[in-house]
């Protein structure tokens, strides 16, 4: 993609970091977020459906990118309204925007839609979302495929990406306790996923939309793993295996903290890209190894 302008709303996260390093260079840009956190963005709080209007057609993009959300399971079954006011009501604003300007809308949605009661989940399996973070999310999908004229639904697994600034998730959380000083990490043994680098899936977004391959994907890192085994892999590659043991605990060890109901497995097979020969999406362990020297090169000292 060369010479286009997109409108990136919600950008301020890991993800859109990711987006705004790689469309940057060759495209024309406006990247906004309720959080101001970098050089590049500027402030818009997409909730306010009017205010979000009026600065993407102002702006005449080519593509919509609508990549915010609140993503902590936690805090959306605490405060349902604002998860929907959040995660949901504006994909509908979203998608109106891009239908009046005839332009493509990308959204990102998880794998946690899904209930955990399979082993794994193709793009066709049905979705059945068990808390609030997920029934918001797939609520969103299900009205950009219903409603969109163009647009692209790329489901992420376990993201990993930014680095210590933005990364609040899994690999921030380990590399965190490392480097407090933690001989022992808990980490449990009966939860199933796949994680996902953002740059990979950046890269694979440009893709589908250089070959205009619209409809809904499920874009993660090769390989089938769980937490306990992310986690061994992370320490195996900092080189710390025998100062820091992984010991495999089930979620009931961290049942208070974590309260929000989770699916057993979150594991997405990329059968659709694969299928339409669209898949660039490298092997985890490969990408973990990326993530840690280009993110977490003198994090540890």
């Amino acid at each position: 993609m060369e010479g286009k302008k997109i409108y990136m709303a919600g950008s301020g996260g890991m993800l859109g970091e990711a987006f705004q390093k790689l469309f940057a260079s060759e495209n024309t840009l406006r990247c906004t977020d309720k959080d101001v956190n970098a050089d590049w963005l500027s402030f818009l709080d997409f909730r306010d459906g009017a205010a979000y209007a009026r600065d993407v057609e102002a702006f005449r993009p080519d593509y919509l990118f609508h990549l915010g959300a609140h993503t902590s399971l936690e805090y959306c079954e605490e405060n349902p309204d604002d998860a929907y006011a959040t995660n949901t009501l504006p994909v509908e604003d979203a998608v109106r925007i891009a239908n009046r300007l005839d332009i493509p809308l990308l959204y990102i949605s998880t794998a946690g839609i899904f209930d955990g009661r399979q082993d794994t989940y193709d793009d066709w399996d049905q979705p059945n979302p068990l808390g609030h973070y997920a029934r918001s999310k797939y609520m969103g999908e299900l009205y950009v495929s219903q409603n969109c004229r163009r647009y692209l639904v790329c489901r992420a697994g376990w993201m990993m990406g930014a680095g210590p600034d933005k990364d609040k998730k899994f690999i921030q959380k380990l590399m965190a306790q490392v480097r407090a000083g933690k001989s022992t990490l808990h980490v449990v043994d009966d939860k199933l996923g796949t994680p996902t680098y953002t740059h990979d899936f950046a890269r694979n977004t440009m893709l589908l939309l250089d070959r205009e391959l619209w409809g809904v994907y499920n874009m993660v890192c090769g390989g089938i793993t769980g937490r306990l085994e992310v986690a061994r892999e992370l320490v195996r590659l900092l080189g710390l295996e025998r100062q820091i043991e992984v010991a495999a605990v089930s979620s009931a060890h961290f049942a208070e903290e974590y309260f929000a109901a989770r699916p057993p497995s979150e594991r997405l097979i990329t059968k659709k890209l694969d299928l339409r020969g669209a898949n660039v999406m490298r092997d985890w362990k490969t990408c973990l190894e990326e993530y840690l020297q280009d993110y977490y090169r003198g994090y540890l000292r």
